[in-house]
């Protein structure tokens, strides 16, 4: 199931596919997405969100796989894969397309006010909490802690973000 907020804009060169199977995919109030963004219901059964106000940049592709919360003013720059998936391989008898998918981690989670550098991938089991920023060209598979007001955040000190 498709839902797109009327406030979203997505540009006529982006493609965002329907699930074929019932993948839920929510774009939110004034959601952007640039040219040549591809959003794919693949690899699993868990459904996409990317919250309001989040702009996702040209070349990002992102696979539905286990599953992706995207929070709020989230920016992610160009080329970027977000893929909470991975295939199984452990069998040399079967070939790796025939194996399936291993387990969830728990799917990807990106908390709001993050920003992701342009050629990172983000993997099955990230976890990026509130204002963190991650570099360009990182691999992430883990957890990133947020960027709060102990190291220095100018957002919290000036009072934007509602602390």
């Amino acid at each position: 199931m498709l839902r797109i907020a009327e406030t979203a804009e997505i540009s006529p060169m982006a493609h965002v596919e329907e699930s074929k199977r019932g993948t839920e995919i929510t774009i939110e109030d004034h959601v952007y997405i640039d040219s040549f963004v591809r959003i794919r219901p693949v690899g699993g059964d868990g459904a996409v969100r990317i919250g309001k106000n989040s702009f996702i940049n040209a070349g990002t592709v992102i696979f539905s796989g286990n599953g992706i919360d995207i929070g709020e003013w989230v920016l992610i720059a160009p080329n970027c894969t977000l893929a909470p998936t991975n295939h199984a391989y452990q069998s040399r008898e079967t070939t790796i397309r025939h194996q399936g998918f291993l387990p969830s981690k728990g799917g990807i989670v990106i908390e709001d006010d993050v920003w992701i550098g342009a050629g990172c991938t983000i993997l099955d089991g990230a976890i990026l909490r509130q204002g963190c920023v991650i570099g360009a060209n990182s691999l992430v598979r883990g957890e990133v802690e947020a960027y709060s007001i102990q190291s220095g955040n100018p957002l919290v000190k000036r009072g934007m973000r509602g602390e």
